[in-house]
């Protein structure tokens, strides 16, 4: 009963860090509910997989530090405050040293998410952009801000088969 527990909460991640994708890809936000929701969600996962508290408190303080660098990006105005909670909240989830590969895994997404839309708002595309749904011709409008929290649910995905919490959930 404690696996099935364990892996219901560790499901939780992939599906809050895709939702917060889609929503981020159709409407330029990351609602608040969905990092709060991850953040309330780890202390639970973590503890029902049998993470021990020093591992839980490396995981608390990885997502502090997550969130110091996110506020950073986000004062810069690199990324949007959605972003910046989201990065954070994943980070709490996938710790050390899995926060590190994270970061760059969703760098290098970021960068080709962001040449994909140069491409889709190029004057050549523009003109069958605009024959798509609301959402994606605002994508698709040259000018407009990058949806982030793709790159960072990419990074999270890639990530996540490989965390603590993944490896902990497993050998119960």
């Amino acid at each position: 009963m404690l696996q099935f527990f364990a892996t219901g909460l560790a499901l939780v991640f992939p599906a809050l860090v895709i939702v917060a994708a889609v929503k981020d890809v159709t409407s330029f936000t990351i609602p608040n509910w969905i990092p709060l929701a991850l953040a309330a969600a780890f202390p639970a996962a973590a503890l029902t997989a049998g993470v021990p508290l020093p591992d839980l408190a490396l995981h608390g303080a990885v997502g502090v530090a997550a969130l110091v660098l996110a506020m950073i990006l986000f004062a810069l105005r690199w990324v949007g405050g959605g972003d910046a909670k989201l990065l954070a909240a994943a980070a709490l989830w996938l710790g050390w040293p899995q926060a590190l590969v994270f970061l760059m895994v969703t760098a290098i997404a970021g960068g080709a998410l962001a040449l994909a839309l140069l491409g889709l708002r190029s004057p050549m595309l523009r003109p069958i952009t605009t024959l798509g749904p609301a959402w994606f011709t605002r994508l698709a409008s040259p000018g407009e801000n990058v949806p982030y929290g793709v790159a960072i649910a990419m990074g999270a995905l890639f990530v996540y088969p490989q965390s603590p919490l993944i490896a902990a959930a497993l050998s119960l």
